[in-house]
């Protein structure tokens, strides 16, 4: 059997309308659109390759801004767009994780 996207990348664009922390409070929108933008610019979407995806809450609102990626299941936190492309060019593209953005 094999996957139809070689990664896939869940963003927690979740808004908690209580004003609690959340990573929609986080800049998440704007690393979602700019990983989205940037993996779509590089060629790297579309079947066999990329897919990045909008989640609801993640369940790890005090560690976000965050992103999972699958099928490693690897979560990662960021900061900048920096870290998203960095994440993007270690991980998407070379097959390595980034170490320093992963959150346990």
């Amino acid at each position: 059997m094999t996957n139809h996207f070689k990664h896939h990348v869940f963003f927690c664009l979740n808004q908690r309308e209580n004003g609690e922390d959340c990573c929609m409070n986080k800049g998440a929108e704007a690393a979602f659109d700019h990983m989205k933008l940037r993996v779509k610019k590089l060629g790297l979407n579309g079947e066999g390759k990329v897919r990045i995806n909008r989640a609801g809450c993640l369940d790890r609102c005090a560690q976000g801004p965050l992103m999972v990626v699958y099928p490693e299941a690897v979560w990662y936190t960021f900061v900048d767009h920096e870290d998203v492309d960095e994440i993007i060019e270690s991980h998407l593209i070379n097959g390595k994780v980034v170490k320093r953005l992963v959150i346990e």
